[in-house]
């Protein structure tokens, strides 16, 4: 089987969140699983940070000239091996030498010009994959192109396209002024990208995709509300006979408490002396009082509201003044949110400690320092950080949304069964309460070491949802 994943961003060579995690392990273990019987490759943009890191590693495969609509741009072709995967690079530094990955002011033409660009790599690298696997708004341009454009030409008749969702808030949206002259589309394609009266990039993609899947079973049933949907509930439900959800992995080799250089000592799920030692270390980082016993809370996140940084505000005053615990935080975000925690840490300085960057080593001694991890967000597609957190025996309190419900399921006092904490409402102190409820745990320690034990039992490893993912190419060949 030829499977060619396309993507805005993969691991190690450029990442912004979960996308890249995805493309950086999704393909590799869908490769060890097909063994000889599978070609797999990867195709991104070459961005600035993959040429600096990584550059020495590549070897040039051949340079072409794309045509977009009157364009006629440079198109440079890299590739490298990892892990018996090909990964290629679409090299334009007019489009992709920029300090960020996204949020330029011609992100549309930047990944038209991409999208254009891969159906052009099969053709020149005479590379014509089964199932080409799309992601996210960004690539959602190559699966109109092949559908609407590209799709009787020799070599591009049999290509089956999934489309993945990764986040249904980004859905590349355009004014249909740019239609001819950015996208290269023409009117009688109109009807196939129009909603709501503008370019709407994804519902182009969810039409022309032979199969949709998102990254969990409960986020695919969100989004045919209104409420999770972003407004595309009406072309998913029109598309509802395509769609699946597949709950994302992580990588166990990565993120493994076992063998982890970057954490303070290493332990197992059988030996939990070295997690106390990780502990007393976060706890130094944070300039906290060294105290095995106290319960340690952590979150790791982007700062934002849908994130449920606002039911945080709302009760976490209350909430520290009530408990003898210690709250931290790692991440970046909104600015009133980064002021309102800054100052939190300065009036709290024994029990809450703000760390206001992106930091993926210290993320790590977070994740194993900790006793328990807060996650209670509005909306989670999928979520990675509660199934980390899982690795290092940190039990995640969640709220029931998306990926979070389809991994975490509650604690039962009664049977000792279930892997970490849930509430079900976007409510500040339902969460307060369920939080505390597991603070009160944290003090039998018999029955917490039994939860810690569950939490680490679970296998989020990738090999599960790559069978799944092979199930649905497969099932998508035979169409």
């Amino acid at each position: 089987m030829k499977i060619l994943y396309v993507a805005s961003e993969a691991l190690p060579y450029a990442s912004t969140g979960g996308l890249a995690d995805v493309l950086g392990s999704l393909p590799i273990a869908v490769k060890r699983s097909l063994g000889d019987e599978g070609d797999v490759r990867v195709v991104i943009p070459m961005y600035p940070s993959v040429k600096e890191k990584f550059f020495d590693q590549m070897k040039f495969e051949c340079e072409t000239t794309v045509r977009l609509s009157w364009r006629s741009q440079y198109c440079g072709i890299w590739s490298t091996v990892r892990e018996g995967v090909t990964y290629y690079f679409i090299d334009n530094e007019y489009y992709f030498k920029r300090p960020a990955l996204y949020g330029s002011f011609d992100d549309g033409e930047r990944f038209a010009f991409f999208g254009k660009a891969v159906l052009e790599l099969m053709s020149t690298m005479q590379f014509f994959p089964d199932i080409l696997h799309a992601n996210d708004w960004q690539t959602a341009p190559a699966v109109i192109y092949l559908k609407r454009k590209f799709g009787l030409a020799p070599g591009y008749e049999n290509i089956r396209v999934l489309y993945t969702i990764h986040n249904i808030e980004y859905q590349g949206v355009y004014d249909f002024s740019i239609l001819g002259d950015v996208f290269e589309l023409a009117e009688w394609d109109r009807s196939i990208v129009e909603y709501n009266g503008a370019i709407n990039l994804t519902k182009g993609a969810l039409m022309c995709a032979d199969r949709i899947s998102t990254v969990s079973p409960r986020y695919a049933s969100e989004i045919m509300t209104e409420y999770y949907s972003a407004g595309l509930h009406h072309v998913l439900h029109a598309c509802s006979h395509k769609l699946s959800g597949i709950i994302n992995g992580i990588d166990t080799e990565y993120y493994n408490c076992a063998t982890d250089p970057e954490i303070a000592a290493v332990f197992t799920k059988d030996d939990l002396s070295g997690k106390v030692k990780d502990k007393m270390d976060l706890q130094a980082v944070c300039g906290f009082e060294p105290d095995p016993d106290v319960p340690l809370i952590v979150m790791i996140s982007r700062l934002a509201t849908h994130k449920g940084f606002d039911l945080i505000r709302h009760v976490i005053e209350e909430f520290l003044n009530r408990n003898h615990v210690q709250v931290a935080l790692l991440g970046t975000g909104e600015r009133d949110m980064e002021g309102f925690f800054a100052d939190l840490g300065h009036r709290y300085p024994g029990k809450f400690c703000a760390k206001l960057e992106y930091n993926k080593a210290l993320s790590k001694k977070f994740y194993a320092g900790a006793d328990m991890f807060l996650m209670p967000s509005k909306s989670e597609p999928c979520g990675l950080a509660q199934m980390i957190a899982s690795q290092y025996g940190t039990v995640p309190v969640v709220r029931e949304t998306g990926g979070l419900f389809d991994t975490i399921h509650a604690y039962n006092q009664y049977t000792g069964e279930g892997n970490g904490f849930s509430f079900t409402n976007y409510n500040a102190h339902e969460m307060m309460h369920v939080l505390e409820s597991a603070v009160a745990l944290y003090n039998d320690k018999e029955k917490w070491n039994a939860l810690v034990k569950n939490v680490m039992d679970v296998d989020f490893s990738w090999n599960a949802s790559a069978e799944k993912y092979l199930q649905l190419y497969t099932g998508m060949r035979e169409q």
